[in-house]
């Protein structure tokens, strides 16, 4: 069943289960997103979850729809103060169609300025309740990279420091224009270094941390889920069903049509040397249980201790109900079993 989780230590609790947005504007029209939020808000989910480079594959043509796809939403109708709106400002990129100068973003004053303006604008709203880095502005590995994707202080520029950072996001908080912040495809050291600068009072303490996590990519559990038991730094787990792969959907080479790998071909990060293997053990365990895969993939990112919220995403209302019915799964000590020991022959082939 849903239930509400403690957003870190804001005081807010946000619902287990929250709706991922960064197919409106590309897959879903307009109508087709604020259908998507109608059935969340009527199933009790109020975390909303977006970014300023939404949607995907990104590009300047349609960049800032997702948000506009969910403001237009929220004018249409209201309710602003029952749901908690999630968003994130781009780390350091060569993309240069973000900032009105054409310049490449970085996670300094000018840039995060420059961008929370735009999320607020689109959003229709003055304010965003949890405001998140979507990638470092340092040199780590992302979105499946095994190796950085710059060398430190390489020739796009020196990093911008932590505590830079920080000092621009509490200048936003001072302003009312954030509630809270968070963090996004990060490091432990970079948590760390985070929460290290906010004790020192140069800025807000992070509430969360939004990184990929999935039966074949648990590697959030070595390093950064000790942070929610220690630090109330808890997860908003992104791609729950590793961008599809875990519905089985692709096995053996299928491309269905409407699929983000028949359209895109942008699923590499799940197409590593043993994920097919991997996906194909899952997929035949939720099936002896009576679950669709899906149902079982989500209720294990959705049952871990260390997650407060699962974003889900979805392209079709059917898609959306079949996620939502993983609300009704338990996972026993029996099935978790099963599924540890398919983790200890896979381990985690899609990082």
């Amino acid at each position: 069943m849903l239930d509400y989780r403690p957003l870190g230590r804001t005081g807010i609790t946000v619902s287990s289960i929250a709706l991922g947005t960064m197919t409106f504007g590309e897959q879903n029209t307009e109508a087709e997103g604020h259908a998507q939020l109608d059935i969340a808000r009527d199933r009790g989910i109020n975390l909303i979850d977006a970014a300023e480079l939404y949607p995907i594959p990104p590009k300047a043509e349609t960049q800032g729809a997702t948000e506009r796809i969910i403001g237009s939403w929220l004018n249409a109708r209201g309710g602003r103060d029952k749901v908690v709106i999630a968003t994130k400002v781009v780390g350091r990129s060569d993309a240069t169609y973000f900032r009105a100068d054409g310049s490449t973003t970085r996670l300094d004053a000018k840039n995060i300025n420059e961008a929370i303006e735009g999320s607020l604008k689109r959003l229709g709203t003055d304010y965003i309740d949890l405001y998140q880095l979507h990638w470092p502005d340092r040199a780590v590995p992302l979105f499946g990279q095994r190796a950085t994707t710059r060398a430190r202080g390489g020739g796009d520029g020196p990093e911008v420091a932590v505590e830079e950072t920080l000092a621009a996001l509490d200048a936003l908080v001072k302003a009312g224009k954030v509630r809270h912040i968070g963090l996004s495809n990060e490091t432990a050291w970079g948590l760390s270094a985070f929460l290290a600068a906010a004790e020192k009072g140069i800025g807000p303490r992070v509430a969360s941390v939004q990184n990929a996590y999935n039966l074949v990519n648990r590697t959030y559990e070595t390093g950064l889920a000790e942070f929610h038991q220690r630090e109330d730094v808890g997860l908003l787990a992104y791609s729950p069903l590793a961008q599809g792969f875990l519905t089985g959907k692709y096995l053996d080479g299928a491309l269905p049509a409407g699929a983000r790998k028949t359209l895109f071909n942008r699923t590499q990060r799940y197409e590593k040397p043993g994920t097919e293997e991997a996906v194909r053990a899952y997929v035949a365990l939720a099936r002896e249980l009576g679950l669709t895969p899906a149902q079982l993939a989500l209720a294990f990112v959705t049952s871990r201790p260390f997650v407060t919220s699962n974003i889900i995403g979805a392209t079709t209302l059917a898609q959306l109900e079949e996620d939502l019915g993983a609300l009704d799964v338990t996972l026993t000590p029996e099935i978790e079993d099963r599924i540890d020991a398919l983790h200890q022959l896979h381990g985690n082939p899609a990082p």
